[in-house]
C-alpha cells in the first residue's frame, strides 16, 4: 500500500470519526473552513485545463450564471438553470460526435419532461445536485474512475470503504447531542433545505436534518474536501504560481472570516463561490461519467474473450 493510499484511508477514517463526534458542527465547519479553499483551488486547477470546455467563454457564462443564481429566489427557476447548465456542459465536454450530442439531448429532454411533470421536480434538482449529489456521487465517480484506470485493488478497497462508511452512518447514526449548540443552529439554517428536497425525492415526507442525515452530510462533505487536497499528483501544488496560490489562500481565509463576522453576508458569499465551482466542474463531472461508462463497456466486452480463453 502506497503512502498516498494510507493517507486516503486515514483521512476517511478521520472524517467518519469526526462525523460521530461532531455531526451537527462538522458539516458547518467543513463547509466554512475547508470549502472556500477547495472551491478556489479547484477553480484554479480547472482554469489551467480550460475547464475541459472547447471555449473558455462558456466558463465565463457559467460564472455569471452562478453569481446571478445566488440572488434568485425562485426554487423552480433555480433548479431549471442548474439542470440546463449540466446538460449544456455534458453536450460540450462529454460528446465527441454530433450523433452523441443529439442522443444526449434527446435523453435530457425526456428527463426534463419527467422533472417538469413531478411536483417540485426542478426545486429538488436545484437543491440536491449542487450539494449532496455533488459531494457524494461525483466523489464516488472520481474514486471509481481512478481505481478502474489504475486497476488497483487498494483503490477499489477505498471505494468499498467509502460506501461502507455511508452505510454505517445510515444504519448506526451518531448521537443527536451537540457540543457547540450555536454552530449546530447555523448548520440547520445552512443545510435545512437538503432534507426537505431529499424527502420529496425519496417519497419520505417530513424528513428532517436529524443526526443520521447530518452525520451523512458531515462525512461526505468533509471527505469530499479532504479527498481533493490530498491529490498532490493531480493538483501539482509546486506548479501553481506562487502569487496565485497566495491570492487563493487570502481569499479563502477572507471568506471564512466573513462568515463568522456576518453570517448572512458570509453565507451569501460562500453560496455563490460554491455554486460557481459546482457549475465549472460540470464538464469534468460529465466527462468522467462518460469515461467510466466506456471503461465499464470495455470490461464487459472482454468478458466473453476471457471465458473463451479459459475454455481453451
Amino acid at each position: 500500500m502506497g503512502r498516498t493510499d494510507v493517507c486516503h484511508f486515514a483521512l476517511m477514517l478521520a472524517a467518519v470519526g469526526l462525523s460521530y463526534l461532531l455531526p451537527f458542527e462538522l458539516v458547518l465547519l467543513s463547509y466554512v473552513i475547508l470549502g472556500p479553499a477547495h472551491y478556489l483551488t479547484e477553480i484554479s486547477w480547472l482554469h489551467d485545463r480550460s475547464y475541459f470546455l472547447p471555449h473558455r467563454g462558456v466558463a465565463l457564462t457559467l460564472v455569471v450564471a452562478a453569481i446571478a443564481l445566488s440572488f434568485l429566489e425562485s426554487p423552480f427557476w433555480y433548479g431549471v438553470a442548474v439542470w440546463v447548465a449540466l446538460v449544456v456542459c455534458a453536450a460540450l465536454a462529454a460528446t465527441r460526435t454530433a450523433l452523441q450530442a443529439m442522443l444526449l439531448l434527446m435523453a435530457a429532454a425526456a428527463v426534463t419532461l419527467f422533472f417538469a411533470n413531478r411536483t417540485n421536480g426542478f426545486a429538488i434538482v436545484g437543491v440536491l445536485l449542487p450539494t449532496l449529489i455533488h459531494v457524494s456521487l461525483f466523489t464516488l465517480v472520481f474514486m471509481t474512475l481512478g481505481a478502474a484506470r489504475s486497476r488497483s485493488p487498494i483503490q477499489f478497497g477505498l471505494v468499498a470503504a467509502y460506501l461502507a462508511a455511508i452505510v454505517l452512518i445510515l444504519a448506526l447514526p451518531p448521537s443527536a447531542a451537540t457540543v457547540i449548540p450555536s454552530l449546530a443552529s447555523f448548520a440547520q439554517q445552512s443545510f435545512g433545505n437538503v432534507p426537505q428536497a431529499l424527502g420529496y425525492a425519496l417519497g419520505i415526507p417530513h424528513l428532517k436534518l436529524d443526526a443520521r442525515l447530518t452525520g451523512l452530510l458531515s462525512f461526505v462533505y468533509t471527505y469530499h474536501y479532504l479527498n481533493w487536497f490530498i491529490k498532490a499528483e493531480v493538483i501539482r501544488w509546486a506548479d501553481v504560481p506562487k502569487a496565485r496560490l497566495a491570492a487563493v489562500a487570502a481569499a479563502s481565509l477572507g471568506a471564512t472570516a466573513l462568515y463568522f463576522y456576518d453570517y448572512k453576508i458570509g453565507f451569501a458569499v460562500l453560496l455563490g463561490l460554491s455554486l460557481t465551482h459546482v457549475l465549472l466542474e460540470f464538464p469534468l463531472n460529465t466527462l468522467s461519467l462518460r469515461q467510466l461508462g466506456a471503461l465499464a463497456g470495455e470490461s464487459l466486452a472482454r468478458r466473453p474473450q476471457r471465458a473463451k480463453a479459459r475454455q481453451a
